[in-house]
């Protein structure tokens, strides 16, 4: 969340930061300093009761002692007590109102950023040329059911519209790329973890996917008693609360790590006609990557997950392009991201196989999580995501850059290892 003082001692600056994500924030920001007053003056009376009442009650024994009726101060003492029961419950509700105001109020874009949505995004950079074919391309969807890679029929029956089963050579093909994603992050020294499944919901609130965007998961009932789990959106809904009310020693980081996981999403809404396949699905494999950082280091950290994220692409051999998005296209959650945009040849377009972001400390005071610094200061961490990469775009991209006439696909080299030496899959 946002830091109040910031919100104190400059909501006009707040608003405009809201207004370049294209968000209307001004009565929220306004309520906020409302509620933040009306707080703050009934914690100030609590305390003047609670200093009155210690005061008072430590004169009792003297009047005691003295012989003197000491029923007026009982009475007073009552009467004290239940003011602060009625001022404590008044403050009750009103940091119930302020806390979940400042948790659906969305994190400030770095100043950078151009305002406005996607027409504002801007290409950084390009690595390599669109392919260019002496034959009639065909789309990953018919390679991939004539090469029996991939069984959209079948996937649908299973699990309805949006999911589809890996098969053979589609399967070891997806695994592959795992393996490549994972061997690479390892050998980078990042520490791999396998989270969880289901979440509580604490994780999406750290994130900051929760509480505005919990309609967009997979939620799960407990039939026994009132637990209520989510189905792992991305590995970063786990990541982020790793350290959740943990305060971290500053030698301690940077922290680095990696997860694999299924990533589920309900995926509301229509899907575009180009859409097709698995380029938007309910459920995906992703490589996550994560840090926990110093405020300082936040940049440094920054550019080196993009830096990963370009050089998993670069290692396919794949074309594709570098994006700083506009403040209204970052999430809510985060300051500034660069999207690795991948070209799919027959979607005239390009689609993103990891989007690298970095929350400042937006996550870090929504999980509490702090590191302590060499002079023993308490500072909120940074902390930063970013894919690594996903695989339902980058399997269709392999595919279609890489097809021959005869329909085959060329293995891009990385990935034979991992095939028991494949170069080209084929009928």
């Amino acid at each position: 969340m946002i830091d109040i003082k910031l919100i104190r001692e400059n909501p006009d600056r707040i608003k405009n930061g809201m207004k370049a994500k294209q968000v209307d924030c001004d009565e929220l920001i306004d309520r906020i300093l409302e509620l933040d007053v009306q707080r703050r003056e009934l914690l100030q009376k609590v305390e003047g009761l609670k200093a009155k009442q210690n005061k008072v009650s430590k004169q009792i024994p003297a009047m005691k002692k003295a012989g003197e009726d000491v029923s007026a101060v009982f009475k007073e003492m009552g009467e004290i007590k239940g003011q602060i029961a009625g001022y404590n419950e008044e403050l009750r509700k009103v940091e119930a109102e302020y806390k979940s105001d400042l948790y659906c109020l969305p994190n400030m874009p770095d100043d950078d950023l151009l305002p406005g949505g996607k027409e504002n995004n801007q290409p950084l950079r390009y690595f390599g040329e669109p392919k260019k074919f002496d034959f009639e391309p065909k789309n990953h969807v018919e390679l991939c059911t004539a090469l029996d890679l991939i069984d959209y029929e079948r996937g649908v029956k299973l699990g309805g519209n949006g999911f589809w089963i890996y098969k053979g050579m589609g399967a070891r093909l997806e695994w592959a790329l795992l393996n490549y994603f994972i061997e690479t992050h390892l050998g980078d020294g990042y520490e791999m973890i396998m989270p969880p499944l289901m979440l509580e919901y604490e994780c999406g609130l750290t994130a900051g996917q929760f509480p505005k965007f919990a309609d967009e998961v997979y939620k799960i009932e407990n039939p026994t008693d009132d637990r209520v789990h989510y189905m792992i959106p991305t590995a970063e809904a786990a990541l982020a609360s790793v350290y959740r009310n943990e305060i971290l020693d500053e030698k301690d980081l940077p922290k680095k790590f990696f997860s694999y996981t299924p990533c589920f999403r309900r995926e509301a809404g229509s899907y575009r006609a180009d859409e097709r396949g698995m380029v938007r699905g309910h459920q995906f494999n992703k490589v996550e990557m994560f840090q926990y950082t110093l405020p300082e280091k936040s940049d440094e950290a920054f550019e080196e997950l993009v830096t990963k994220a370009e050089n998993l692409v670069k290692g396919l051999g794949l074309h594709f392009r570098t994006v700083k998005l506009a403040a209204g296209d970052c999430s809510a959650s985060m300051a500034r991201t660069y999207d690795i945009e991948i070209n799919i040849p027959s979607m005239d377009g390009y689609k993103e196989v990891s989007s690298v972001s970095n929350a400042r400390d937006y996550q870090a005071r929504r999980g509490n999580m702090r590191v302590r610094r060499a002079d023993h200061s308490l500072q909120f961490m940074h902390t930063l995501n970013g894919s690594g990469l996903a695989t339902s775009r980058v399997l269709p991209a392999i595919v279609e850059q890489n097809q021959q006439e005869d329909g085959s696909i060329v293995v891009p080299e990385v990935l034979r290892k991992y095939l028991g030496g494949i170069e080209v899959i084929s009928k």
